[in-house]
């Protein structure tokens, strides 16, 4: 299948990371979304119910970045596609990226650190 919703661009203020600053001041988070599943039936009808609600899986992925904490990048991105996946059955996979602007790593100075995971849907028996 290659019908995708995208969710790009997505800017968060969340408390994710390793050392006790980021936790306790924060930062800014990006985050993009590709779902993928089979439009036809919503192009066909212009129907919400045939798709996936775009504003429904915002908050999904709001609730990640703005919830708990994670010390990882890859945390956060794991528990985005497995909400995901969970809440909107028609979803068949999801890609994941969740960027992390001014990262704080010892000389650097400018510079994004990112993950990126791709989780498909387990095949039905």
């Amino acid at each position: 299948m290659t019908d995708r919703i995208l969710l790009t661009g997505l800017v968060f203020h969340g408390r994710h990371g390793v050392f006790p600053a980021e936790r306790e001041l924060g930062a800014r988070f990006a985050v993009d979304v590709e779902a993928t599943l089979d439009l036809r039936a919503a192009g066909e009808s212009d129907a919400l119910p045939a798709s996936a609600d775009y504003a429904a899986m915002y908050e999904q992925v709001r609730a990640v970045l703005e919830g708990p904490s994670h010390n990882l990048l890859e945390a956060v991105a794991e528990e985005v596609a497995r909400r995901l996946l969970a809440a909107f059955p028609p979803l068949e996979a999801v890609v994941v990226r969740v960027a992390k602007p001014a990262a704080p790593i010892a000389g650097a100075t400018t510079g994004t650190v990112a993950v990126e995971i791709r989780r498909a849907r387990p095949p039905a028996r």
